[in-house]
């Protein structure tokens, strides 16, 4: 059976995620009877020191348990394919424009896929706003409620939703500690639904039903605040229309081997957010969650994107 490095942890803002992920996914590895070894990026002094050690365990596949930061970015992923090791996931190209909220939003309004109004609000300019009356712009051109997150992080991390004027720069400040810029969004009423796609096929839906309040990190991460639905309880047309815009998305971004792209529904019509290009992998993330819905259970799941990655190798999408 093939050796596979399992990378887990790391050192961006979604750390404690990562080592949730890869552990539970090096235990389904195993499982299905691969050679594994975790190995944590941030126990090596250089990205050359952990491919060096990955190459004398003759690794066959490096499974991407990272989330956010050069793990995620496409960093990762293009030293990767220059050592010649095959990785889950997308390539470094499909990595870098999704990472990227303002690009990726940019992308999916050019394909006719809905996207919530936007601002992006770079960190050299906030000194700008020194009044709070001075965002009152921002809140003309988006109106109240809206999100403000860091336009390159994940797993609701510096995330704020901000209902009042005198809330925006305090929220773009706390945006702007995880990111070089920060991404300021209408915020879209109605309901959060994730679809994954696995080798460009579609799963069911998840709806994202917080008890209380909004999916912050808080809801996202600690049990019983949310409930998830899954498939998600919406009209079969709605449905389809969210999986061809995931689909439409995963051919344009040059995504590969699994992602999950998120949406809001306002009733009328769904809303892109943004694609996870290495969504959470523990055995309650939402990608095993739509996995399940069909019949995959977690170690099948983790099997199939471990054979994915190398079956195809490691041809960057162009």
């Amino acid at each position: 059976m093939e050796r596979i490095t399992v990378l887990k942890g790391g050192d961006s803002s979604e750390r404690k995620i990562s080592l949730l992920s890869g552990a539970a996914v090096a235990e389904g590895l195993r499982v299905k009877g691969y050679e594994v070894t975790e190995l944590d990026p941030t126990d090596f002094s250089t990205l050359g020191q952990l491919i060096e050690r990955m190459q004398e365990l003759e690794t066959e596949l490096v499974f991407l348990g990272l989330h956010g930061g050069s793990g995620e970015n496409g960093q990762l992923q293009a030293a990767l394919d220059l050592a010649g090791l095959r990785y889950t996931g997308s390539g470094f190209q499909a990595c870098a424009l999704t990472m990227d909220k303002y690009v990726s939003k940019l992308m999916a309004r050019e394909e006719g896929v809905p996207v919530a109004d936007w601002v992006l609000l770079r960190g050299d300019q906030l000194g700008d706003y020194n009044d709070p009356r001075d965002l009152h712009g921002i809140v003309d051109k988006l109106g109240l409620p809206l999100i403000v997150k860091p336009n390159d992080g994940g797993s609701s991390v510096g995330i704020s939703k901000v209902e009042r004027v005198e809330q925006l720069r305090e929220a773009s400040q706390h945006a702007l500690k995880y990111s070089s810029s920060a991404l300021l969004e209408r915020f879209i009423p109605g309901r959060e639904l994730t679809a994954t796609v696995i080798d460009g096929q579609a799963l069911p839906l998840v709806e994202i039903k917080p008890l209380s309040g909004w999916y912050d990190y808080d809801n996202k991460y600690n049990a019983g605040r949310t409930e998830y639905l899954a498939p998600a309880p919406i009209e079969e047309s709605v449905a389809q229309l969210m999986q061809t815009y995931a689909v439409r998305l995963w051919q344009v971004f040059g995504l590969r081997g699994y992602a999950r792209i998120d949406f809001r529904y306002d009733g009328e019509k769904p809303y892109f957010l943004e694609v996870n290009t290495l969504p959470g992998m523990t055995t309650l993330s939402l990608t095993p969650m739509a996995a399940k819905a069909v019949g995959i259970s977690f170690v099948d799941l983790v099997d199939k994107i471990a054979h994915l990655a190398l079956d195809q190798g490691n041809t960057e999408a162009t």
